[in-house]
């Protein structure tokens, strides 16, 4: 259980999130996929990343739970700061990321996912940000990413998910296989970009990252700061108390 990482080819380091059961990261487990990320980034002789999760689904965004039992903000603070620097692990790693999704990709998995260079997905895989359900906001940044504006706006605003297959047709998923060939197929990308010259390639990421016209972390800290305002007020209080229970109304969208 947790981060681990492992370079099963030569250029291509696997890194595997693994909490059961669904993948939904407590406040240390953001900070130590960050940390995998930009160690393995730093990494002379890697040139390609593949962040995969072990289990059914890829992300389910972060540990509620572990909300729920802070009697202060401390957690909240936590996981708004871990995600931060997980999401930019991933957009600043210094070689190409390929994120390889299946089953559910929620909340933080949309932001890991947005931010990644290229995503292989499951034909199972959906993803959305469930967060008005949830008592919280964010990551708008990085679904505008992945689905054109206004699809994007429903999305967050109804909190439904869209398909790897509708994501395929939208361009932001290279490819749409079989649960069973995920794996191989985003070490197949990953393969083809490893073959490239190493120095080339880092000098390609940071001049790809230079030329967007969103600043992703700007945008994505300016979206926290609603995200506070809505727990100060206690409205996010109030949503996420429901969460789990009776009062939830059926509201869950994981498969």
């Amino acid at each position: 259980m947790g981060v681990s990482t492992s370079e099963t080819e030569k250029g291509v380091a696997v890194i595997t999130v693994d909490f059961p059961p669904v993948n939904a990261l407590p406040v240390r487990g953001w900070y130590d996929l960050a940390d995998a990320i930009r160690v393995t980034g730093r990494d002379p002789g890697v040139r390609c990343v593949v962040l995969t999760a072990a289990g059914r689904g890829f992300n389910a965004g972060v540990d509620i739970k572990e909300m729920q039992r802070d009697d202060g903000h401390g957690a909240l603070i936590g996981a708004n700061r871990g995600c931060f620097e997980a999401f930019a692990a991933v957009y600043e790693c210094e070689v190409p990321v390929v994120a390889a999704v299946q089953g559910f990709c929620l909340g933080g998995g949309i932001g890991l996912a947005g931010n990644s260079d290229a995503i292989v997905a499951s034909e199972d895989a959906v993803f959305g940000l469930p967060e008005l359900d949830r008592g919280a906001l964010g990551a708008a940044t990085h679904l505008a990413r992945l689905v054109p504006q206004h699809l994007m706006r429903a999305l967050y605003y109804t909190s439904r998910t869209a398909t790897a297959e509708e994501l395929h047709r939208h361009g932001s998923v290279w490819k749409v296989v079989p649960r069973a060939e995920l794996r191989g197929a985003a070490m197949g990308l990953a393969r083809e970009i490893a073959a490239k010259d190493g120095s080339l390639l880092r000098l390609a990421k940071a001049a790809i990252n230079g030329i967007d016209p969103v600043d992703v972390r700007r945008s994505y800290r300016f979206e926290q700061g609603f995200t506070f305002e809505a727990n100060l007020s206690g409205v996010a209080d109030r949503v996420r108390a429901a969460f789990g229970t009776d009062k939830d109304k059926g509201q869950e969208r994981q498969p």
